[in-house]
Order: C-alpha cells, then structure tokens, then sequence
C-alpha cells in the first residue's frame, strides 16, 4: 500500500468517525442546526472521499457503495496483486 492510498484511508476513517459522533450527538440534539450543517459536510465529504478511493484503488466495501457496480469487487484486482 503506497502513501497516498494510506493517506486517503486516514482521511475516509477520519471523515466516517466525524459523521458517526455526529449523528449519535443529533440523536439527543435534533434541533442543533450547526450541527446538522455539520452533519451534511462531513457527510458529502465521506462520499467524495469514497468515490475517490473506488476510482482509484477499487471498492472498499463488497457491497452498499453502489447499485451499478454489482460484481466489480470481484473484478477488481486482490489485494496481494497490488504488491
């Protein structure tokens, strides 16, 4: 794994962490609109970040980014072909 590729998985983990502390906070705080302004950033932040990923370095998940994509975890190169 080269260091963009790390570097993009910290900033998605980082992304992710952010929109679950979030969303647990909106659970008791539903009428924070900062927050759920926040929410919403980090949320199309998550996703950009995800689609960058897949574009470049293929899926990170076998199922749930994309509809259109059925089959292409397969497709997609395995981790120790990367090497």
């Amino acid at each position: 794994m080269d260091q963009e590729q790390m570097a993009l998985l910290k900033k998605i983990g980082e992304a992710r962490f952010t929109c679950v502390e979030l969303n647990l906070y909106l659970d008791t705080h539903p009428e924070d609109a900062a927050a759920r302004a926040d929410f919403n950033s980090y949320s199309d932040k998550l996703q950009a970040l995800l689609e960058t990923y897949a574009n470049t370095y293929g899926p990170l998940m076998n199922f749930g980014q994309c509809a259109l994509d059925t089959g292409s975890y397969v497709r997609s190169p395995w981790p120790w072909e990367l090497m």
